[in-house]
């Protein structure tokens, strides 16, 4: 309440019939926000009955054999929306039988008795126990977040790697087993989805918060999956008999004072710290982390800043993931090349530039190397012995390097790329060969066969001269997603771009091309679906359906300033 009296003064009641929804379960704070709050009604049989067979059938009908019992599970709910989802989800896991049908409209009678929210998590627990073995532990983990937190879909995937919860199946990568587990856990409506990317993937994910207290509880107490540390009433933490028990720890606040108690855990394997805020760690507490836990697989420490590298740091030989945040470190030294075991490095710096110096190259399990500093890394000189890898075929993200590291003898070392960010000066990447032969280092980028996504950030404005675009052939022929920042092309040299045959997303920020025109030639851009525009001169723009035929105009982001445009698909 307290927090709405502040900020309630920022919308003012004038007459515009602009409107703020807030939520809340407790009535009190509805009443304080509003003297007359709309209190949500519950479902009626048929409204229940029509929620449950869209969960479980999507878009088909029910079959008629199904239709009785379904009816019965939907009326037993009791008009409860969260309780109708739960068991929808539990559905989908069961096969379509009459008989298993009725067996779980038994199972609604015993839990909903009456609308208590107990209740509810009854039928959570029912819904979790129909989960294969393998999403059980994917599932939990989410509780380790903040409750109510919107949690990246990407950070969660490296995460479920890092902590073994995913197998290999096949020729699937895990990243790509991992992305079907989250589908199948949203399938189920026990993760919702907040965010999808321009290409419908899932971005920002949550847990609603009936099912995170679920997750907690059944993580800490059941299954000892992790243990949120927290002081309690008597303001303690806990003491080293009890840390002992532990493998993952997650907390989201008073790190620093935690760390000040000299915690010992030699069998915690995961340390999570979460939180919105980022926390100062002393420079005196900075060893206190691997001292503490010396077997360490997973550090997530985005939320603590760190301003240098201890040497016990570069002891955690066990360490799979590695996320952390600083505003100094300008050097990942060569110690750190030692954590052969790394599968995903995280940097977040306040820094413009990272050096790495580590040999990433003889680190054969990264997968990731994700920092928002333009990275200059190693040399690849020729291996010493024959221990020393050539090639690092698991490396399929590297974000972001400089334009000077674009060489032949990198990418040649990391032929399964997907994803490449590139941030620096951007003209050193497009310039020329010297004998005029090719398109210099950026020819080197068009040789990867499995990239994907490719990201230039260009950190010079405006150029001595004007930069252009190389041909067509040579960007990566599977190239499905193209982002271009402050690159100030021209827009002419978008006739380039239209010739990528697999360009499903096309982002244009912050000035990526300049002039106040543009006239897009026939026949362009064949697959792309998404096209976002954003700050930009454009002031006129001329197309047809002859240059976009997949172009969705939901997915048109973005476009302003634009007060003469033609765009004869879109009629």
């Amino acid at each position: 309440m307290e927090a709405w009296d502040r900020i309630k003064i920022a919308f003012p009641n004038n007459g515009k019939r602009n409107r703020v929804l807030m939520t809340t379960r407790q009535s009190h704070v509805a009443k304080h926000c509003n003297d007359k709050p709309h209190d949500l009604k519950f479902l009626t049989k048929d409204e229940s009955w029509e929620l449950l067979e869209k969960k479980v059938f999507h878009k088909e009908k029910c079959p008629p054999e199904l239709e009785l019992p379904g009816k019965s599970i939907a009326e037993k709910c009791m008009g409860l929306p969260l309780a109708i989802v739960v068991i929808a989800g539990a559905l989908i896991g069961k096969g379509k039988t009459t008989r298993e049908w009725e067996l779980v409209a038994a199972s609604v009678g015993e839990h909903l008795i009456n609308r208590d929210p107990e209740n509810c998590k009854k039928l959570v627990q029912m819904s979790y126990d129909r989960l294969p073995y393998d999403l059980k532990a994917c599932f939990l983990y989410c509780g380790a977040f903040p409750g109510g937190s919107q949690i990246p879909a990407k950070k969660l995937i490296r995460l479920w790697i890092a902590e073994g919860f995913i197998q290999y199946q096949g020729p699937l990568a895990l990243e790509d087993v991992a992305e079907d587990h989250l589908n199948d856990l949203v399938n189920r409506n026990l993760v919702m989805v907040m965010q999808r990317s321009c290409s419908g993937q899932i971005k920002i994910c949550r847990v609603h918060d009936m099912l995170h207290e679920f997750c907690r509880h059944e993580a800490m107490t059941e299954e000892n999956l992790f243990q949120e540390i927290k002081q309690g009433q008597e303001r303690f933490f806990p003491g080293k008999q009890e840390l002992a028990t532990y493998r993952r720890l997650c907390i989201h606040s008073l790190v620093p004072e935690f760390l000040s108690t000299k915690p010992s855990g030699e069998h915690v394997r995961s340390f999570l710290c979460v939180g919105s805020k980022k926390i100062d760690m002393p420079p005196n507490e900075i060893p206190s982390i691997p001292k503490a836990f010396p077997l360490l697989r997973v550090l997530d420490a985005e939320s603590i800043k760190f301003n240098r590298f201890s040497r016990e740091f570069f002891k955690l030989f066990h360490l799979r993931y590695i996320a952390l945040s600083t505003d100094k470190i300008k050097t990942i030294p060569a110690d750190f090349g030692n954590l052969w075991n790394v599968q995903t490095l995280i940097v977040e710096t306040q820094q413009a530039t990272l050096d790495i110096k580590a040999d990433i190259w003889n680190m054969t399990r990264l997968r990731h190397v994700c920092t928002n500093a333009s990275a200059t890394l190693p040399s690849t000189k020729r291996p010493k012995s024959s221990k020393d890898n050539l090639v690092n075929r698991c490396l399929q993200t590297l974000s972001t390097i400089a334009p000077e590291c674009c060489t032949a003898e990198v990418f040649t070392r990391t032929p399964n790329l997907k994803k490449l960010g590139v941030r620096g000066k951007i003209d050193a990447l497009l310039e020329t060969s010297k004998d005029g032969s090719g398109s210099g280092l950026f020819s080197n980028i068009g040789k990867l066969a499995c990239l994907e996504y490719l990201k230039l950030v260009n950190d010079t404005r405006l150029s001595s001269k004007p930069l252009h675009l190389p041909p067509a052939y040579i960007f990566p022929q599977k190239l499905k997603k193209l982002s271009l920042v402050d690159t100030w092309f021209e827009w002419k040299d978008m006739s380039i771009l239209g010739l990528l045959p697999d360009l499903e997303v096309l982002k244009l920020k912050e000035n990526a091309f300049k002039g106040q025109s543009w006239e897009q030639e026939d026949g362009g851009f064949p697959r792309l679906q998404v096209l976002w525009i954003e700050r930009t001169d454009l002031t006129s723009w001329k197309a047809s359906s002859g240059n976009f035929p997949r172009l969705k105009p939901s997915l048109l982001y973005h476009v302003i300033n634009l007060r003469n445009s033609q765009l004869n698909w879109l009629m």
